[in-house]
């Protein structure tokens, strides 16, 4: 990765609305691609961080990123913040990974990245970013509906668990400036992350409603939270797994 040069935002749309910004981590693959062609296509300028571009519009601006990186995420930060002289409108953390063990078979160096990856990368990017976030504007962290627990999946889980906590403690922090930041939990998805052998220990289940979410539903949630209607939805976690976490 080099160094992010980033192009002015994409202008304003002809009929004179002001473009929004979004910054997607986890941009170049799964829910975070998705997330990011869902808001595209809706009109917003994304600025994409992650390791690689991958599929992400031609439209988005890539910003080179490795989240478990401390130096490579805090540059990525100060690239935004240079970038976005009017500020930012919305921040979504969906970078994510999954390591899968039982209990007698952790690994310490697995939990750690996935700590750092779905935690600390919430924590570098929305602090750092936080005094360029817009009043009235958006955080979204993308969470699982493993976060209650699932056979295997501890270390994940515990990542997950603390988003939310994280997501809570910050809605009510950023209360006063009308900034509101929740969870979307996504339960079992269709995404390349099914197919991953570091989770082949706990295959998927497919949820009541019969099929995987497709993460074009979970862009469309997101972006629901991101929109006017989601205005007053904040320290919420809203799970949508086709039922998977039913009794």
């Amino acid at each position: 990765m080099t160094a992010a040069t980033l192009p002015e935002p994409a202008p304003s749309p002809p009929d004179g609305r002001v473009t929004r910004s979004a910054v997607v981590t986890g941009a170049s693959s799964g829910i975070g691609l998705a997330i990011a062609h869902d808001l595209v296509g809706a009109g917003w300028h994304v600025l994409g961080l992650s390791r690689s571009r991958g599929a992400l519009p031609d439209a988005a601006t890539w910003v080179p990123c490795d989240l478990a990186d401390v130096i490579s995420a805090g540059e990525a930060v100060q690239a935004v913040r240079e970038a976005a002289t009017g500020g930012v409108d919305a921040i979504v953390h969906a970078a994510g990974l999954q390591f899968s063990a039982l209990v007698a078979e952790l690994r310490p160096e697995q939990g750690e990245r996935m700590w750092a990856v779905h935690v600390r990368g919430a924590e570098l990017v929305v602090g750092g970013l936080v005094e360029t976030l817009c009043d009235g504007g958006r955080v979204v962290l993308v969470g699982s509906r493993t976060m209650t627990g699932v056979p295997g999946k501890s270390q994940y889980a515990a990542t997950k668990a603390a988003l939310t906590a994280m997501a809570r403690s910050w809605a009510a922090e950023l209360a006063p400036r009308r900034i509101t930041v929740n969870v979307v939990a996504p339960g079992p998805t269709r995404t390349a992350m099914l197919d991953d052998p570091n989770r082949a220990s706990v295959p998927p289940v497919v949820p009541p409603l019969g099929r995987l979410v497709e993460p074009a539903e979970i862009a469309a949630l997101t972006r629901f939270l991101l929109e006017p209607a989601g205005a007053m939805v904040t320290g919420q976690t809203i799970v949508i797994c086709g039922g998977a976490s039913l009794p």
